[in-house]
């Protein structure tokens, strides 16, 4: 076969055909070709390179001997002591003898109800007594006598048991006089109306003049109100959480002063004396899911009155495994962390958590102390797969972030935060 011969400029190559200007265009061609080929290549070696453990910051489990515990309640303020006062006999007030709004002492008189018609009570009570001591003298010296007749067989029988019998009724009508005397001595004791109790007296609610009785309801009330008493209802999960606290306490077997209890008063203010528990009622209510519980508080200036409202405020303090709330992650209604081993491989675990105080989160069961748990990446890891951990250092922007400052209602945001990562 013969070759044939190539020529310059734009001589054909076989027959007819140039070739100068189609050599320039293929070989252009040609480049781009092989340049997107090499490319190609270049990013299925990048795609094929395997990746590496993900980064993520770890910190070790550590255990907070004063982590706080804090929850409020709506309370009512009422006195430790309360009695409403009655009259105990009917008449007319004929006057008022303390001040309302003041401080009175147990026996102070309040009221005085006219004692005349009880004056003249007592003296017909005294007058009917001395007249049946003088029938019983009379029948007693009657029975004595006819009792010797008998014995001297002068009368008979009959008579000596009629006198005896008479005697024996007017000792009891002597005894009854006597009675009648004490009942009408306390009538009219009952005029003076006074305070049961120390304590504060309230607005009367008679004037001089009424007439009052058992019957025609209360005149006044006396409360005590140091210590005062502070109402409040605790839920029944609340209750559960911290019954075996809440029993020590009240039967001396934990300190009092172990449970804190602050007022937060209507202005926000906090009431300087602490509280203690007094009592936790016998029946949980079927209709509301609550326990009523009361606590008492140092009153001695008085300021704090009954009908106040005010936040109970508890804080205590309890040793505690914490992690940063970073390090816990919500899914699916479970609180999950990953815990990285000495292999560096990271384990994806359940946990029960507790309060969220500061930066941390309270762990209750699910980690034990010194296990190293992602604080930053929780988010790159997969269960049972090796991380590159680094330590992390806590950040601390303010009083407010550190692991004993008390954070209320803390759950429900950051919850929300690590669910949605």
């Amino acid at each position: 076969m013969q070759v044939p011969a190539i020529r310059n400029g734009s001589e054909s190559v076989g027959p007819g055909r140039p070739i100068g200007r189609l050599s320039s265009h293929a070989i252009q061609l040609l480049c781009m070709a092989s340049c997107l080929w090499f490319a190609g290549c270049e990013k299925k070696k990048e795609a094929a390179a395997p990746a590496g453990p993900p980064d993520v910051l770890v910190t070790d489990v550590r255990q907070v001997d004063n982590i706080p515990y804090q929850r409020e309640w709506v309370g009512t303020l009422d006195g430790s002591v309360n009695s409403k006062v009655r009259a105990r006999v009917q008449g007319y007030i004929v006057r008022q003898a303390f001040d309302e709004g003041t401080i009175v002492k147990k026996g102070d008189l309040l009221f005085e109800i006219d004692p005349a018609p009880y004056v003249a009570a007592l003296e017909k009570a005294k007058a009917a007594m001395l007249n049946a001591q003088a029938q019983e003298l009379e029948t007693s010296v009657t029975a004595k006598r006819k009792v010797e007749l008998f014995q001297q067989a002068t009368i008979s029988a009959e008579e000596r048991d009629q006198a005896v019998q008479a005697e024996a009724a007017n000792i009891a009508s002597v005894q009854a006089a006597k009675a009648a005397v004490v009942e009408a001595e306390l009538n009219l004791g009952y005029t003076k109306v006074v305070s049961p109790i120390d304590g504060i007296a309230s607005i009367s609610q008679v004037n001089v003049g009424d007439l009052v009785g058992p019957s025609t309801g209360e005149l006044t009330e006396v409360s005590t109100v140091n210590p005062i008493k502070a109402k409040f209802y605790i839920s029944e999960q609340e209750y559960l959480k911290a019954a075996k606290k809440i029993n020590d306490v009240l039967t001396g077997k934990a300190l009092s002063h172990d449970v804190n209890l602050t007022l937060i008063l209507s202005d926000g203010s906090a009431f300087p004396e602490k509280g203690k528990l007094s009592t936790v009622n016998l029946n949980a209510d079927s209709r509301t899911g609550t326990v009523e519980v009361e606590a008492l508080f140092p009153n001695p200036d008085n300021i704090l009155r009954p009908g106040l409202f005010a936040l109970v405020r508890l804080v205590t303090e309890s040793k505690s495994l914490v992690v940063p709330q970073s390090s816990v992650l919500f899914m699916q209604g479970k609180y999950l962390v990953a815990v990285v081993d000495k292999d560096g491989k990271a384990k994806v675990r359940p946990v029960e958590v507790g309060e969220k105080v500061g930066t941390v989160w309270e762990i209750k069961e699910g980690l034990k102390i010194g296990e190293q748990v992602v604080a930053e990446g929780i988010q790159k890891v997969r269960d049972d797969e090796k991380v590159n951990a680094k330590p992390y250092v806590e950040k601390q922007t303010g009083e407010g972030d550190k692991a004993g400052a008390p954070k209320t209602d803390a759950g429900s945001t950051s919850e929300t935060q690590n669910g949605a990562r």
